[in-house]
């Protein structure tokens, strides 16, 4: 048995130590809950699910061709979560693309991340607990498929920009003529944060939807805070529109190298026009509050109780009942 094996081994050994495996690397991570739907306005249909979910399973590639070229290919996989039927998980397509890249400046082609997420998502730092405001909201699309430039400048890089143009459709193909423009900047120095950020959508007729937010943060090694404020514009033919707004602070405090409190505040200024399965938001102007405490074992595993607590304004004369999701969430990336 053991000659049978050794071409193999040998082989294998040949692969992992060829340049071509040393120019390439193949990382992960996943993160789940069990979940609890303490509360709900909808009592008929959610009150009472409770379950283990994998929200997300990411699976990367990344080559070095060149000194200036570099692509990557990325699947996603989640489960369906408690709204939906039962299902197996499925994967798609996340990112794919072609950087060529010169110093601090890159030029991206294909599937890649938007100007939207790049810098907030990095700076809330909580993904596995919550989307950032936009995506959860969908008044953005975490990727886009287009050409994407961006990099830094001035004195260490404190300046950033990233403009893109893409299709409109997020990961998925086009199926118009229709493209959106999307740009961000944002001013990083000693622990401050100022981002802005806008988008253009183009539609047929009177429909574009016009996408802005502003971002204020703060950082330092024992805490960090952060407040964001977006709106959207959506043209309704022939000659009215729909504006959305919505405003967002945060905060996380490290009491040592092993725990750290998370605390968000949401408030939607208008019914949610999102849509969002997973926190079926009632027609109604909402509050959602988000606490928790990351247990960390190591960098690479986490432990996250959190809840996640809805209440609402009233709206036209419309006030439905709290919606309470009690979450233990887990995380961990190789």
């Amino acid at each position: 048995m053991l000659y049978r094996s050794l071409p193999i081994f040998v082989m294998l050994v040949g692969v992992l130590s060829s340049p071509l495996y040393a120019e390439s690397k193949i990382s992960g991570l996943m993160f789940g809950d069990y979940y609890y739907v303490a509360e709900s306005h909808d009592t008929v249909n959610y009150k009472g699910q409770n379950g283990f979910w994998l929200r997300r399973i990411y699976l990367t590639y990344d080559h070095k061709i060149s000194d200036k070229f570099s692509t990557r290919l990325r699947f996603e996989m989640n489960s369906p979560d408690f709204t939906k039927n039962s299902g197996k998980m499925t994967p798609f397509v996340k990112d794919a693309y072609l950087r060529w890249k010169s110093k601090e400046h890159a030029v991206i082609l294909g599937i890649s991340s938007t100007p939207a997420f790049s810098v907030t998502e990095d700076f809330w730092g909580y993904r596995c607990v919550e989307k950032t405001p936009l995506d959860l909201q969908k008044f953005a699309s975490s990727r886009e498929f287009g050409i994407a430039v961006k990099g830094k400048v001035g004195r260490e890089g404190m300046l950033g920009y990233h403009f893109m143009l893409g299709n409109g459709e997020g990961n998925k193909s086009e199926n118009n003529t229709f493209k959106k423009f999307l740009t961000e900047v944002h001013f990083n120095s000693s622990g401050f944060l100022v981002q802005l950020y806008g988008d253009w959508k183009e539609g047929s007729g009177h429909t574009d939807v016009y996408t802005y937010m502003g971002l204020l943060g703060f950082e330092s090694k024992k805490f960090k805070v952060g407040a964001l404020y977006a709106g959207q514009i959506r043209q309704v033919e022939p000659d009215s529109q729909v504006s959305v707004e919505i405003t967002s602070g945060f905060s996380t405090f490290h009491l040592n190298k092993y725990m750290t409190i998370i605390l968000r505040y949401d408030k939607m200024f208008a019914p949610s026009p999102a849509g969002i399965s997973y926190i079926p938001f009632a027609q109604a102007k909402s509050n959602l509050l988000i606490g928790g405490i990351d247990l960390r074992v190591n960098e690479s595993v986490h432990f996250i109780p959190n809840i996640e607590y809805v209440f609402y304004d009233d709206t036209d004369g419309y006030k439905p009942s709290s919606d309470l999701y009690l979450r233990g969430t887990f995380y961990v990336k190789f």
